[in-house]
């Protein structure tokens, strides 16, 4: 990603700066750490799943 781009986070809704970009999509620092650390057990880990399905629809609508 271009240094200092400001970009929507997929997850958080947040624009921001820093993070990766997965297929056309972006994902920022903050939201890609809290997600490698959420266990499967996790509340929050369910919309984890649900928010980095739009790269899968996207990509194919």
């Amino acid at each position: 990603m271009e240094e200092g781009k400001l970009q929507p986070c997929i997850i958080c809704g947040q624009v921001h700066s820093e993070g990766i970009m997965i297929i056309d999509q972006f994902i920022c620092s903050a939201c890609e750490s809290e997600m490698v650390r959420t266990d499967v057990m996790d509340a929050k880990y369910p919309f984890f799943i649900r928010q980095m399905r739009q790269l899968w629809y996207r990509k194919n609508a």
